[in-house]
């Protein structure tokens, strides 16, 4: 391995590979504020940048993303889902240990999705720990930010709206909570995930769909 490619992992996680780059989320995802100096995390402005970079590079041919996150910043999460969707090149994500509340989005925003088998996704109400003037104004406004998750999802995996706000608002699975934490195969089951399947099958998956994206 190179100097620069040990960097790189080193430094974000991040390995280009016969045409591949991988790419990790992990942690928390950090996005405006600082996460606590501990803490792992997945930081805003090293993605943005990176995401960039693998759409303008003509030598990458797909990406392979794998995620283990509790979640974090809600906007930057999504902004990171947002350019993830959005890539011309074909992607194929990977939930290892869990992609809880924000990591939902970035699990679907792939072009297909896997999961393993002990793996768990959490979907539950949006959090805020800013300060708003107003009661009414506070929900509408996380209202609307919930909303845009809520459809994000539906757009991008084969579950309904209607059911990711009912997971969304369950009550009894979760101590002084509400919301739903999903296995590896009933993430499946309910067409949040696409497959069950490790490395092995996601790299296989993104092959294939970069060689049906080639021969086009």
């Amino acid at each position: 391995m190179k100097d620069n490619e040990r960097q790189e992992i080193e430094k974000f996680g991040q390995l280009q590979e016969n045409g591949i780059f991988t790419m990790t989320i992990i942690g928390e995802i950090e996005g405006h504020q600082l996460s606590a100096q501990n803490a792992k995390t997945t930081k805003y402005e090293h993605m943005i940048p990176a995401l960039a970079k693998v759409e303008q590079d003509e030598s990458i041919k797909g990406i392979l993303i794998l995620i283990n996150t509790i979640g974090g910043d809600v906007e930057c999460g999504l902004a990171i889902a947002e350019l993830i969707a959005s890539l011309s090149k074909p992607t194929v994500s990977l939930v290892l240990g869990g992609s809880h509340s924000i990591g939902v989005p970035l699990a679907v925003a792939a072009d297909h999705s896997f999961i393993v088998k002990s793996a768990t996704m959490m979907i539950h109400p949006v959090r805020s720990s800013g300060t708003f003037i107003g009661v009414i104004q506070s929900y509408r406004n996380i209202e609307k930010i919930q909303d845009r998750i809520t459809t994000f999802i539906s757009d991008h995996c084969k579950m309904k709206k209607e059911r990711v706000e009912e997971l969304m608002l369950h009550i009894g699975q979760q101590v002084k909570d509400v919301g739903m934490i999903l296995s590896g195969e009933e993430a499946v089951k309910e067409g949040l995930i696409d497959e069950m399947g490790g490395i092995k099958e996601a790299t296989d998956r993104l092959i294939e769909i970069i060689n049906q994206s080639e021969n086009k």
